[in-house]
């Protein structure tokens, strides 16, 4: 039988997912505020879009932050609902809001203009977001936190939105091809509505906090026995 992490492990996970959100939050400041400055130039559902989610992520890193900022372990626990349900709206609202603009401009409301401040932004966050997500995924699951990994989640899909947004934009400049730039939005509205219901189904936790008498190997993807609470 395993217990899970033990005490001063789950003290050095914790302090690594503080350190982790910290620079989440410190990065997304800086791509919110590009994205959206540029996204207003430019009148680009898109790059709206991306800069939304980038407030949005700092809200669900801070949300997280919060959880975390209780040094016990079962007050961060406790926590633990609330911060998901966080996370979750924050998707939803992403969601609506970019879904609405992207087809008010398929619908003849505005054509985006070129952005070369938005493909800079957009392929510096392809580069320095996997990272964090990865770093953040692993401590999570292995502290057993939904809100954590919910969280690198969030950053994941900063990744992925940043990979639509860079073809988006790279096809509206090269091309003229303007109706990219809300098509690009759709697809970042859909992949949020995904996530925010795994996060409040408090889908993604890998790290049951007791094994006991389970039979090897995992059979998962995720690499957890059948029957443990996770993905």
């Amino acid at each position: 039988m395993s217990l899970g992490p033990s005490p001063a492990r789950r003290d050095a996970l914790a302090r690594r997912i503080r350190l982790l959100v910290a620079a989440t939050i410190a990065y997304n400041v800086i791509e919110a505020t590009v994205a959206l400055t540029a996204g207003a130039l430019a009148s680009s559902s898109a790059l709206i879009g991306f800069g939304l989610d980038s407030v949005i992520e700092v809200s669900s890193a801070t949300a997280v932050a919060w959880q975390f900022s209780a040094h016990d372990h079962a007050a961060r626990e406790a926590r633990e609902k609330t911060t998901l349900r966080i996370i979750s709206v924050s998707f939803f609202a992403l969601a609506a809001f970019v879904g609405v603009d992207a087809v008010r401009a398929l619908a003849g409301a505005g054509e985006a203009d070129r952005s070369v401040p938005g493909i800079v932004i957009a392929a510096l966050s392809l580069a320095v977001m996997p990272f964090l997500s990865a770093a953040q995924r692993r401590a999570g699951r292995e502290l057993g936190s939904a809100s954590a990994v919910a969280d690198s989640k969030q950053t994941l899909l900063c990744t992925y939105l940043s990979a639509v947004l860079l073809v988006g934009l790279v096809l509206n400049a090269t091309l003229g091809w303007s109706w990219a730039d809300p098509v690009a939005a759709l697809a970042i509205a859909a992949i949020a509505v995904k996530e925010g219901r795994d996060a409040w189904q408090g889908k993604g936790c890998c790290a049951p906090p007791v094994r006991a008498s389970l039979p090897d190997p995992p059979t998962d993807p995720c690499g957890c026995h059948p029957g443990c609470a996770c993905c």
